[in-house]
């Protein structure tokens, strides 16, 4: 009975993981989240149907207490910007989760990993990956590894790239790894393979490649998704591979940052393609989509406001690997993260950030939030100074100066969604997180968010991105120095 299995799934957050969870759960079996901050599972329709437990797959403690009674394990993690450090940590994670596995009595591992050309020379990124493979492999439990390369859904990074390049641009210079031959796989084809081979006894201990029924190139995939959108677009083709210089040009007209792009353009050298058809074979019920279903599918999702699997990552949340800057892109929203531990609990920070606006002003430059509400006026916006309610209470659905308080979570987090005009949509969030295994300590973070709405939205947040540097570095300074101030107060 399925109802009896429990079955491990690491990488939750992450795009894959986050939308494998509700399918196990609908096939009927039990689920156990491994997570290093299980505040980033907040918001999931399914959080309440799952075991949740923090830990981190460096630590082979928390491994060995994450698979306690576990049955299968789902090995779906592994760093995402390449170099040596990452494949580093990706080998020792892998090790100490085989590991962790065999001195559990875990059934099987199933690992989600990338297609490869086996005679070419592979990118950092794509050996890492083939290495991850091969360490789990090495144990003792047997080990179920699926191989897959471009993914068509809404958030992919490779369909976002392919996505917003046709979007924005009417003609397309177009380097040489863009003629590389794919076989494009919709999401929702993946989750079948990766569900399925719960209950699939030959695919134990083997290595599947799967694909979409189609070999295209990347020209093929912009050609096709404009297609769908009903654009005209022309390409121009050239010699030059440069991966270095096309992760900035993908930088420069999407909004996928050039350091998350970068490893996957440096992996399209090569031709990833399906070589081994066994996994037709074994799943002959599988019956994957064409890339054009696959892209209509995707942008109705998108259209609808309806993805899955956005809005998250994986940060670690203990107190000395917190990173005081990060900037993102994902489910093409650009992402700025300010973050610092402070020795306050959640609610005394809390008070301090659901606090600004209205008379108090915004803590730091409030002749720049000024400026910045005249334009909005001047041009029919909202303006800044419609002020708050009240100077500490703070309820979803109120008005705050240009802003809508769209969401309150007492003592932990204040999100704004931007009323004022811009070419796209705009959020501000402020968490305060208790920090795990800390006593009285807590991780408070200034999130920016912002979706652009064609090119002039694109422009918009670039001529703005230098701003940000001073005016949210310094407004979460002060809400810092007001969180203590407050703190002596009570």
């Amino acid at each position: 009975m399925t109802q009896s299995k429990l079955i491990l799934v690491t990488g939750a957050t992450g795009y894959v993981g986050g939308r494998l969870v509700p399918r196990l759960l609908e096939a009927g079996y039990r689920v156990r989240c491994l997570v290093r901050d299980p505040s980033r599972l907040q918001g999931r329709a399914w959080l309440k149907k799952v075991e949740v437990t923090a830990g981190d797959a460096l630590n082979p403690a928390e491994l060995a207490s994450a698979m306690k009674g576990v049955s299968v394990a789902y090995y779906l993690m592994h760093g995402k910007q390449g170099g040596r450090d990452s494949a580093e940590r990706d080998l020792q994670a892998a090790q100490n989760f085989s590991q962790a596995a065999e001195d559990e009595g875990i059934e099987q591992i199933i690992y989600f990993g990338e297609l490869v050309d086996p005679t070419a020379n592979l990118s950092p990124y794509l050996r890492s990956r083939h290495e991850t493979g091969f360490e789990l492999r090495h144990g003792r439990t047997p080990v179920t590894e699926i191989r897959a390369g471009m993914i068509v859904g809404s958030g992919s990074a490779l369909f976002e790239m392919v996505r917003y390049i046709t979007e924005r641009q009417p003609i397309l210079t177009c380097p040489a790894w863009f003629f590389s031959q794919a076989q494009p796989i919709a999401i929702r084809d993946v989750l079948s393979y990766l569900v399925d081979s719960l209950k699939t006894s030959d695919a134990v201990g083997r290595v599947l490649e799967v694909g979409g029924p189609t070999r295209l190139t990347y020209a093929d995939m912009s050609l096709g998704y404009a297609k769908e959108r009903n654009l005209r677009r022309w390409l121009i083709r050239t010699p030059f591979y440069a991966p270095r210089l096309s992760a900035y040009w993908v930088h420069m007209v999407t909004p996928i940052h050039w350091r998350v792009v970068a490893p996957l353009i440096e992996g399209l050298r090569s031709n990833l393609i399906v070589r081994d058809e066994t996994a037709k074979k074994l799943f002959p019920h599988i019956h994957p989509i064409d890339f054009q279903t696959a892209v209509h599918l995707a942008l109705g999702r998108i259209q609808r406001d309806n993805v899955e699997t956005s809005w998250s990552d994986a940060l670690v949340t203990a107190a000395g690997d917190v990173k005081p800057y990060v900037f993102t892109v994902e489910e093409g929203l650009f992402i700025e993260r300010r973050q610092v531990v402070l020795d306050l609990s959640p609610e005394t920070v809390f008070r301090s950030y659901a606090g600004i606006g209205g008379a108090r002003g915004w803590m730091y430059m409030d002749w720049a939030w000024a400026i910045r509400g005249w334009m909005d006026k001047a041009i029919g916006g909202v303006g800044l100074r419609r002020g708050r309610r009240h100077p500490d209470e703070i309820h979803t659905g109120e008005a705050l100066d240009f802003w809508r308080v769209e969401a309150v979570e007492k003592n932990h987090l204040m999100r704004l969604r931007a009323e004022m005009l811009v070419p796209g949509k705009a959020w501000l969030q402020f968490e305060s997180r208790h920090v795990p295994k800390e006593k009285n300590k807590t991780l408070f973070t200034v999130t920016a968010y912002f979706e652009p709405h064609g090119v002039s939205g694109f422009l918009y947040w670039y001529a703005m991105w230098p701003f940000h540097k001073f005016i949210f570095d310094g407004l979460a300074r002060r809400l810092a120095s007001r969180a203590r101030v407050l703190a002596h107060a009570y």
